[in-house]
């Protein structure tokens, strides 16, 4: 009996060793619990383009970038178009879409740029234009304000002017910045591009009217990659802060005259031209080098900025669903709608 009950013991001890021993090659083998991947789709909108809004799916954005406001010598806030229909219909589609009036632009005139030099560059000019950017956003209901001086317009104000606007805004409400592809403006120091939530990188443009001679892509895929390691690598962005800029135009060198088409007129002139990145000497991106962008991103920045979406082709061809299907095929979570 004795025997019986150590020879139990034993047996007992054994398999507790084995038990224990199993448990810990499962935690060992076990899946690790991993956050949901989650990406920035940033689109901007002209006001040139308000008539179009319902046919663009808001569904497939986070953000809306609505283009362009510029201050008058009093600082005033000058935006044309209806912005309250554009925002009222925006969340009506997408409850959760965060919309920020986007100021100047890349094509301003020699006053709009004036003006913004006189109104940011003064710090007495400056707090009053801040004031009335404040309460454009509250009297319109926005959710930020994204700054797209570019070039020229980088007077020696701009710096102060991002971090003081940083500092007036409510908490909680957006401040971003369209760049572009690999320069740093002198005017921008670290403290003002530490201050913007991301920054919209315009990974296109390499070339354009402005260089007719230089007849090839505007927007390739290495281009967008040397635009992320340029603001990752070179000036120490963090790269969820970064969003890749996509054109949805071409630009057009047949002759001297080089001009700009948007994808939806090219893909209308032959269906062929959707998975194609050039026309003849037309160039922009199709949907294969799209994809091709968002895979990178999802690796290697926050999101995919758009410029702009009321240049898409809104049928079977569209670059913005192309956008929403490759995230959501890369499970990673963007609107978290139309099926994604």
């Amino acid at each position: 009996m004795i025997k019986n009950k150590a020879l139990l013991g034993i047996l007992f001890f054994l398999s507790s060793l084995f038990t224990a021993y199993g448990s810990q090659g499962e935690n060992k083998t076990a899946p690790e619990i991993r956050k949901t991947k989650t990406a920035r789709v940033v689109g901007y909108l002209s006001s040139d383009s308000f008539s179009r809004i319902t046919f663009i799916e808001f569904c497939r954005l986070t953000h809306l970038n609505i283009a362009f406001a510029n201050p008058d010598k009093q600082g005033n806030l000058i935006f044309n178009g209806d912005i309250d229909a554009v925002v009222t219909y925006a969340k009506s589609v997408n409850p959760n879409i965060k919309i920020s009036i986007s100021l100047a632009g890349g094509v301003i005139s020699s006053e709009q740029a004036f003006n913004w030099a006189w109104c940011i560059d003064k710090p007495e000019n400056r707090s009053v234009l801040i004031q009335n950017i404040k309460k454009f956003v509250e009297t319109h209901n926005l959710d930020g304000v994204d700054v797209d001086l570019e070039w020229g317009a980088v007077t020696s104000g701009y710096s102060d002017f991002v971090i003081d606007l940083r500092k007036s805004l409510p908490v909680g409400k957006l401040i971003t910045a369209a760049l572009p592809n690999t320069t740093r403006f002198e005017a921008v120091n670290n403290t003002a591009l530490n201050t913007f939530d991301f920054i919209n990188i315009m990974a296109y443009d390499s070339t354009g009217p402005w260089s007719p001679n230089k007849k090839e892509q505007h927007s390739s895929l290495e281009f967008a990659k040397e635009g992320v390691e340029f603001w990752h690598k070179l000036q120490n962005v963090p790269s969820d802060k970064l969003t890749l800029g996509v054109p949805f135009y071409g630009y057009d060198f047949t002759s001297e005259t080089v001009t700009s088409a948007a994808y939806s007129e090219i893909v209308a002139a032959g269906s062929q031209f959707a998975d194609q990145d050039e026309a003849g000497m037309m160039y922009y991106n199709g949907r294969s080098t799209i994809e091709r962008k968002v895979e990178f991103a999802s690796q290697n920045a926050g999101g995919i900025m758009i410029w702009e979406l009321a240049q898409d082709s809104f049928d079977k061809y569209s670059l913005l669903n192309v956008i929403h299907k490759k995230y959501t095929s890369l499970k990673t979570k963007t609107s978290g709608l139309c099926g994604n």
